[in-house]
């Protein structure tokens, strides 16, 4: 902050600045030695004291005095008149100035809580004096102590509203509340209770192991995302906001969400106000508080005035005293009274739902058959039809499931991570692999988000060369505190360290929004001559050129600027002088423009390869930038994106007379992009893009972005957002540019494969399972006991658990749940399975083939039992091995074994194998009907799997060429008749947590449905409620509940509650 209380410039989108190395001469009249620099230039000669004007101005002028000069102003008694004055003014906003009520409350009476201090009937913080502010806050402009501001963060609670966190206990058990689990609850009811009868005791090992089953696959859920959970706080913690805050009567910086009420508070341009203040000092200070209050434009700030919790400071720098905090800040009473959301069921869970559903459907129609068939066919007794009853219910219900897909979208979400992607919504995972067009901002994400000047694309007017404008402007610019433009053009030299090489700097005038330019004087160390050279708008610079300025060269001028703006470049006009004399502030003998500098925010060094890599991947990019229309084309043209790009405004008037597209709905999807673009019309492009049938994601950093983000199937934060985007966004990245996003697509299509693989392994299990008993029930009345059931069942689970770190190839196209073609090829691979454990049974007992050609025999010689313990046993280890087997399958897109699978499963397969081939080689159980087999039954049983297991490739081949291509010929000619199946809505979260609270509280917060994390949707009416429009609707509600205090402890306020 220079000492004449210069302006900060709005950057262009705050993009700083790139380095040009070109190497090049420096040429007369230029020096090359730094002399002095910024901080020894004197104060301007024209500075004015306050202390001599009129009361009603001192006290303006006081305010907007630099720091300095309103420290000096302020040791001195302040005039009773300048204290009316401030005191009107304050008081301005609640009508007549002799009716404030405020103006006569006993300070004294007010006590340091929540209960008076938020109580608009008794005092209101934001409108009282500052004098009578301090007074109440019992602090004053040297800050807190670190002792009382602990106090003070007890009382008031931290500066963000807290979720309740949910109960581990409940979160374990929530594992077990699911239709899945249902029936295995069920199984274990009736092996306790209804298989109770006829002489024999419950069945307490069928009930154990289910519940054993139950508690391991609980676990195993809970422990990994527990573990995923806590990774993602610890990432999202480290990018909490942070906050200036005088401690101790120290400037020191600490995390946001502990500041309280008293503390002083400093911020500039840039920074996000992290708590409700009110201003003690103040220069030049612009707010941007449109997601707050409705203002579209930032507004002026001045001493006195308030600042809301969540604003941008877009100009200036301010300190202030905290005057609210947490619930209790303008944004957190909104928050309360905006409404809630409500839970919908996510995509996800709909799919589980459905793969569910398929496997009750089949275990139901089997069970109601053998019920038919054993009771009323068989006459079977009680117990024994119900423990062929049991087989069916543990076998047929793949009970793993929500654990193995909660399982590995957790392990996904801690692998994305190292992708520098942090996902804040589990399931956004699963959506992320199916999206179809990524729509994504210009500034940081496709470029670099730093002003450069174009070397190449220099002009000049005088007999400077182009390397010695770029020295003059950097002369003309500020080495401390730059806006983005000082930063370019400071930058563009070959060492930016060189900006002040061999002059004296006399003069520095910053750029104002009223000049439009900046302008320095100096002397040349060389020659000793007084120079002055001033850069800005081409249309202010040209005037002030009176040395050379002619119709030609204005002409020219003009066409050079035309040239740029076509291009999306922004032009930067340089001139230059030199001053008779030794008086820095004399009239110089006149500007001379000597050069024309282009302005652009170079694309980052990879997009273009990632867009290459994105379009392989099936996913359209589309560029929405609230940048112009010529700059949305050239750096279109210039990634390879295309420059079909449209105004934002075609999207309420429709296409242009004479464009080639019938609709809207035909531009967006034709478009490249939009330029020109604001909130809305990113939420209008998310939507119309869904109801086409595209998966889109969107990506967003401000809190006006919170709409597009939460209606996006994925909303992306890109690195640097807002608390509001992040609250929003289901991704939240850590590193800039694109590449991180297609990365983090890639790695979602892996994700989405394990769950695929895994879920028609499921299916299929299920089917050959249910199927194969319930058939050798009816043919043999083979009564195979539920407890070996179980232990296949716990063996299963071992070694499924690790195909969450299985090494899958990703799809070249956007990923979609067909459960038909799951369903199909469940169904082939369960009947193939089912026949190859029939067809050894059928030999076993009709025929002797086995103990004839091997040798092996039964315990009873002579005809078999068709229930004997040990064809039970056979059955067991013919089970276990080849449906384990079939992940091998499923997961493979060719033969099993072109693709290597993780050493995880494999040495998982091997362990429970060899777990199995022990236990039938040494199992007697006699509470289970199983005896041991030979060594040779164990080998037949391993070569019989084998020949069964060979086809199951060429099975999968066979369907992939009829039936599978026929159901996705069937889906293509469906999409093309108009939108496909209908998407899920991205949630969004509370409007508090938007701000203060980081997503990983969902992960912790939400009981699940079937293993999974509810999604919340946006009311309808909610939708636009971080708009202009909706936000001055939450004033007026405020407005008219100005005396409902939060409770103490930044709880939020009595009435709605919002769910997140």
């Amino acid at each position: 902050m220079s000492s004449n209380g210069e302006t900060s410039r709005k950057p262009s989108e705050g993009l700083p600045t790139y380095s040009a190395n070109e190497p090049s001469a420096v040429h007369h009249p230029l020096p090359a030695e730094n002399v002095s620099t910024v901080e020894n230039a004197p104060p301007p000669v024209n500075a004015s004291p306050v202390e001599n004007a009129p009361p009603a101005e001192k006290a303006t002028a006081v305010e907007n005095a630099p720091l300095t000069e309103k420290a000096q102003v302020s040791e001195k008694a302040v005039p009773p008149e300048i204290q009316e004055e401030k005191k009107k003014r304050e008081y301005k906003e609640m009508g007549e100035e002799h009716q404030a009520t405020h103006a006569n409350v006993d300070m004294s009476q007010i006590q340091l809580r929540a209960e008076d201090l938020y109580d608009k009937e008794k005092v209101d913080l934001e409108t009282i004096t500052l004098e009578d502010v301090f007074q109440l806050l019992q602090c004053n402009e040297n800050g807190l102590s670190s002792e009382e501001a602990h106090r003070r963060l007890e009382l008031f609670g931290p500066n963000k509203l807290e979720d309740k966190a949910q109960n581990p206990i409940l979160q374990f058990l929530s594992f077990m509340w699911n239709p899945l689990s249902w029936v295995m609850e069920a199984a274990a009811v009736v092996a306790i209770i209804l298989s109770n009868g006829q002489g024999s005791p419950p069945d307490w090992e069928d009930f154990c192991g289910i519940i054993l089953l139950l508690f391991l696959n609980s676990a195993i859920g809970f422990y990994e995302e527990h573990n995923a959970g806590n990774a993602v706080k610890a990432l999202m913690e480290a990018l909490a906001p942070r906050a200036k805050v005088k401690r101790d009567g120290q400037w020191t910086e600490i995390e946001s969400a502990i500041l309280v009420p008293g503390d002083m508070i400093s911020f500039k341009i840039g920074d996000i106000v992290p708590a409700d203040a009110r201003l003690t000092e103040a220069i030049n200070v612009s707010i941007d508080q449109a997601a707050l209050t409705g203002e579209s434009l930032p507004q002026s700030k001045k001493v006195g005035d308030q600042c809301f919790s969540g604003s941008t400071c877009k100009q200036g720098e301010a300190e202030g005293v905290v005057i609210s905090t947490g619930a209790n800040t303008f944004f957190g009473r909104a928050a309360s009274l905006v409404g809630q959301d409500d839970d919908t069921t996510g995509h996800l869970q709909k799919i589980l739902a459905q793969i569910g559903s398929f496997c009750l459907i089949t275990i139901a129609i089997f069970v109601i058959a053998e019920i038919f068939v054993l009771y009323a066919g068989f006459r079977y007794q009680y117990r024994r039809g119900l423990n062929n009853i049991l087989v069916l219910l543990i076998g047929g219900i793949p009970i793993a499931m929500p654990t193995v897909l909660s399982v590995t979208l957790a392990v996904g979400a801690t692998q994305l991570a190292k992708y520098k992607a942090i996902v804040t919504r589990i399931t956004a995972i699963e959506e992320l692999a199916g999206v179809t067009i990524l729509c994504s901002d210009k500034t940081g994400t496709l470029t670099t988000n730093k002003l450069t000047i174009d070397r190449d694309t220099i002009r000049t007017y005088s007999h400077f060369s182009p390397q010695e404008v770029i020295i003059l402007a950097a002369y003309a610019s500020r080495t401390e505190n730059q806006d983005a433009i000082d930063m370019a053009t400071v930058q563009a030299l070959d060492d930016p360290t060189h900006a002040r090489a061999g002059i004296k700097l006399l003069d520095f005038k910053p750029f104002n929004p009223v000049d439009k330019r900046t302008e320095i004087t100096y002397r040349d160390e060389a020659t000793g001559q007084l120079k002055r050279v001033t850069k800005g708008m081409t249309g202010i610079i040209i005037e002030h050129c009176t040395r050379n300025k002619t119709e030609e060269l204005e002409e020219r001028l003009e066409q050079d600027v035309e040239e740029y703006a076509a291009r999306g470049l922004r032009a930067l006009a340089v001139a230059y002088e030199e001053l008779p004399g030794d008086d820095p502030a004399a009239e110089g003998y006149g500007f001379e423009l000597v050069g024309l500098l282009a302005i652009f925010d170079p694309p980052r060094e990879d997009t273009k390869q990632t867009i290459d890599d994105a379009v392989a991947l099936g996913v359209k990019v589309k560029m929405a930038t609230g940048d112009q229309l010529a700059i949305a084309k050239e750096t279109g043209r210039r990634l390879g994106l295309g420059d079909h790009m449209y105004p934002a405004k075609v999207l309420k008037e429709g296409p242009p007379p004479g464009s080639k597209h019938a609709n809207i709905d035909e531009m967006i999807l034709d478009a490249d992009g939009f330029a020109g673009v604001f909130p809305e019309h990113k939420y209008e492009i998310v939507k119309r893009l869904q109801a086409l049938g595209h998966l889109v994601a969107m990506t967003g950093d401000g809190a006006n972005d919170a709409p597009a983000l939460s209606r996006a199937n994925v909303g992306i934060a890109v690195e640097g957002a807002t608390d509001a985007a992040r609250g929003a966004a289901d991704i939240v990245l850590t590193e800039p540019g694109l590449s991180t996003i297609v990365h983090a697509i890639r790695q979602s299509r892996i994700i989405f494969q394990r769950m695929r693989n895994y879920a028609i392994y499921a299916c299929a299990v299920t089917i050959r399972i249910v199927v194969a008993f319930a058939v050798l029930a009816f043919t043999y009345k083979f009564d195979f006991p539920p407890f070996m059931i179980l232990v296949i069942a716990l063996l299963n689970d071992g070694t499924i658990m690790t195909l969450s770190l299985d090494r899958v190839l990703p799809s070249n196209t956007p990923d979609a749940w067909d459960l038909a073609e799951i369903f199909s090829y469940a169904i082939a691979y369960g009947i193939f399975l089912t026949a190859s454990t029939v067809a050894l049974i059928v030999i076993i007992v009709e025929t002797t083939f086995f103990q004839d050609r091997f040798g092996v025999q039964l315990s009873n010689p002579g005809r078999v039992d068709r229930n004997d313990p040990q064809l039970h046993m056979i059955a067991y280890l013919q089970v276990a091995i080849i449906s384990q087997a079939l992940i091998f399958v499923t997961r493979a897109h060719g033969f099993f074994f072109m693709e290597r699978p993780s050493m995880a499963l494999l040495l998982a397969f091997c362990v429970a194998q060899l777990i199995s081939s022990i236990i039938a080689a040494y199992g007697d159980w006699g509470f289970s009907q199983i005896h041991s087999i030979s060594g040779g039954w164990i080998g037949i049983i391993w070569v019989w799997n084998i020949i069964w297991f060979v086809p199951l490739d060429w099975i999968k081949f066979a369907m992939r060429a009829t039936i599978i291509r026929h159901l996705r010929e069937r889906r293509l000619r469906k999409q093309r008749a108009g939108p496909p199946l209908e998407r899920t809505v991205s949630r969004v979260t509370s409007i508090h947590e938007s701000l203060y609270s980081n997503r990983t509280s969902f992960i912790r917060n939400k009981m699940r449905k079937l293993g999974f994390k509810n999604k919340v949707a946006m009311k309808p009416e909610e939708l636009t409620r971080f708009s202009s429009m909706q936000t001055q609707q939450v004033g007026q509600t405020l407005a008219r509940h100005p005396s409902r205090p939060a409770p103490i402890g930044g709880a939020p306020l009595a009435g709605p509650s919002t769910v997140v």
